[in-house]
């Protein structure tokens, strides 16, 4: 035996393989043919499932959507102005045009109140209103004179000012470093002299040196209506340690 196996047999060795070959080809073909023939015969054997997806049909496809809206035709109004209407050029030209005359207007007629003659000039209508109005005096107008002083901002009463020596720094105020300006209110008389002085703001060591210094201030009077006037107004001086 093992010589055959290793020497070309010739023929002596005698196979099965070609049975086998048609064997298994036969039982193949039986299982196909069974698993093609059994759904056919026993439709019951096949899934519901199945069977249902195959013979229920397919849903209808959803409705198109609603055409839109005809969109809406907006019609552009004539707008007619009543100026335009009687002002229109002529579609033909007239071959014959007329000239149109004005009468003239009749003069006014100036009528005569009874009783009241001897009123106006020679020149007016005897016994008329009218005659005199040309030659009447102007009106007088009087003008009241304000009572009491006259409010002006200190930036007109700083244009004013003739004489303003500067106050005297106090040394306490100097020694602790105290800097400010003092706003004072004051009335400056008809002859341009400060009076009532009146503190407002300022630090309390500056106050007494300002209302000193600002009493000997003096000022042009203030001119109203062609006549001096007494005027109300605010005063500020400033301490500083430069001077």
């Amino acid at each position: 035996m093992f010589e055959d196996a290793l020497m070309e047999s010739g023929g002596k060795i005698k196979t099965k393989s070609k049975y086998w070959m048609v064997a298994t080809f036969a039982f193949n073909g039986a299982i196909l043919a069974m698993l093609i023939l059994i759904p056919l015969l026993y439709p019951e054997a096949l899934p519901k499932t199945a069977m249902t997806a195959m013979l229920v049909a397919p849903p209808p496809p959803p409705p198109p959507p609603p055409p839109p809206p005809p969109a809406q035709v907006i019609k552009p109004i004539k707008m007619v102005s009543e100026i335009d209407q009687g002002l229109h050029a002529p579609t033909k030209i007239p071959k014959d045009i007329k000239m149109l005359k004005e009468e003239a207007a009749p003069p006014p007629q100036m009528a005569g109140v009874a009783g009241m003659s001897g009123m106006g000039s020679g020149s007016g209508v005897p016994g008329g209103v009218m005659g005199g109005i040309g030659t009447a005096p102007a009106p007088v107008v009087k003008v009241e004179k304000p009572k009491g002083p006259v409010r002006v901002s200190s930036g007109v009463v700083s244009g004013m000012a003739l004489s303003q020596p500067k106050p005297i720094y106090p040394p306490i105020a100097k020694a602790a470093h105290v800097s400010g300006a003092v706003v004072l209110r004051a009335v400056i008389s008809k002859t341009g002299s400060v009076e009532n002085l009146q503190v407002i703001s300022g630090p309390e060591m500056l106050r007494a040196a300002a209302l000193d210094a600002v009493r000997n201030w003096k000022y042009k009077p203030y001119i109203l209506n062609g006549e001096p006037t007494e005027v109300d107004t605010t005063i500020t001086v400033n301490f500083n340690f430069g001077g």
